[in-house]
C-alpha cells in the first residue's frame, strides 16, 4: 500500500522505510534493491575513496530508476570530493552525519540535492533545522555504529525531537520490523531508518561471516563504548575485550586510540575477522535471526506494519 506522508512525498518513495548508510555494508547493490522495493536505499560513503563512491553511484543509477541517497559522515577526510560526486552525478538525496550540517547543506540544496541530517539530541536537531535541511534523522542509543554520547534512547529521543522542530522526523535505532516501525510512527516519526536488519540482507556488502554473527546475536551481545574517541556500539569479541581491559586499567585516550588503530571496522565487517575486527551493529541484532533479500525485508516490514496498525485500530476502546 502506497503511503502518503511528508517523507514519501519529499523523497519520491513509496514507503517511509530508509535503509541506513552503513560503512562496509551498504554499497550500490543494497541501495538499489531497497529503492526498487519502494524504500529509500542509501550508499554508505564513509568507507569509500572518492573514485569508489563514484563507481557505486553510477552502478546504482544503472540498477534502479527510483530515488536513492548517499550518506556522508562529515568527519571523513574525503568529504569535499564525496560532496562533489553527489552533485556532479545528480544524486537526489544526501544524508549527512557526524558533523556540522551548516557546512554543506546550502551548497547541496543549491545543486538540487535534498538533505537529511542525523542527530542524537534535540540540540543538534534544532541546529540541523536552522541549517536548512529537509529532514532530521533522530537516532537513539540502541543504534549500531557511531552513536550519541548522551545515550538517549529512541523511545525518548523521537518525541522530544518531534516536539522541538517542524521538519519531518525519521526515527532510527532499534527498528527492524513492522512493530517497531509502528511504534516509531506513534511517537511522532514520519519515517524510519533501518540499519542492522539490512546488514543481514543478501545484497549487503558485509562479509558473510559478519552477517552470520549478527544473525546469531543474542540479547546483551552488544555494548556502547569508546565514548572518549567516538561512541560506537560493538558486538563483544576479542577486540572489545582489549578495549574493556584498557578501561579497567584506566587507560588514557591515547592508549584507546592505539588499540583501535586503523582499519578495524574493515577487518571485522568487510573482511570477516570476527575476533580482531570492530563489529558495529545495533542492539536490535538480538532479534534478527535470518539473512533475506532486501526486497523481502521491506515487504515483510510493511506487511507487519499494516497488520499491527489494523489490529490496534480494531481493538481500540474509548474509556
Amino acid at each position: 500500500m502506497e503511503m502518503e506522508n511528508r517523507v514519501c512525498a519529499n523523497f519520491g518513495i513509496r514507503y517511509p522505510i530508509i535503509q541506513a548508510g552503513m560503512i562496509w555494508c551498504s554499497g550500490w547493490r543494497l541501495a538499489a534493491a531497497v529503492s526498487n522495493a519502494g524504500g529509500l536505499g542509501i550508499i554508505g560513503a564513509g568507507s569509500m575513496y572518492p573514485e569508489v563512491l563514484r563507481e557505486h553511484v553510477r552502478k546504482c543509477k544503472a540498477a534502479t530508476d527510483k530515488p536513492f541517497a548517499v550518506n556522508v559522515p562529515m568527519l571523513y577526510p574525503d568529504l569535499e570530493a564525496h560532496m562533489r560526486t553527489i552533485m556532479d552525478e545528480g544524486v537526489p538525496i544526501a544524508f549527512t552525519s557526524a558533523g556540522n550540517p551548516g557546512q554543506w547543506t546550502s551548497t547541496l540544496k543549491a545543486s538540487g540535492v535534498k538533505v537529511a541530517h542525523v542527530v542524537s539530541s534535540v540540540k543538534f536537531a534544532l541546529k540541523a533545522e536552522a541549517a536548512g535541511v529537509d529532514a532530521v534523522v533522530a537516532e537513539g542509543f540502541e543504534a549500531g555504529g557511531h552513536n550519541g554520547r548522551e545515550e538517549t534512547t529512541t523511545m525518548v529521543l523521537v518525541p522530544m525531537v518531534r516536539d522541538a522542530i517542524q521538519l519531518p522526523v525519521i526515527a532510527a535505532g532499534g527498528i527492524a520490523d513492522g512493530r517497531s516501525m509502528l511504534a516509531a510512527m506513534a511517537l511522532g516519526a514520519d519515517a524510519v531508518q533501518i540499519g542492522s536488519r539490512f546488514v543481514c540482507s543478501e545484497e549487503s556488502s558485509a562479509h558473510p561471516a559478519f552477517k552470520q554473527r549478527v544473525a546469531s546475536a543474542k540479547e546483551g551481545d552488544t555494548v556502547l563504548t569508546l565514548k572518549e574517541i567516538t561512541p560506537v556500539r560493538l558486538i563483544k569479541n576479542a577486540f572489545y575485550a582489549q578495549v574493556a581491559a584498557a578501561y579497567g586499567a584506566h587507560a588514557p585516550v591515547e592508549q584507546l586510540r592505539e588499540i583501535l588503530g586503523r582499519g578495524r571496522a574493515k577487518k571485522g565487517m568487510f573482511e570477516g575477522d570476527l575476533e580482531e575486527g570492530e563489529l558495529e551493529i545495533g542492539q536490535v541484532s538480538g532479534r534478527i535471526g535470518t539473512i533475506l533479500p532486501a526486497g523481502q525485508i521491506v515487504a515483510e516490514i510493511m506487511h507487519e506494519y499494516e497488520e499491527r496498525r489494523a489490529l490496534l485500530a480494531s481493538t481500540a476502546r474509548v474509556v
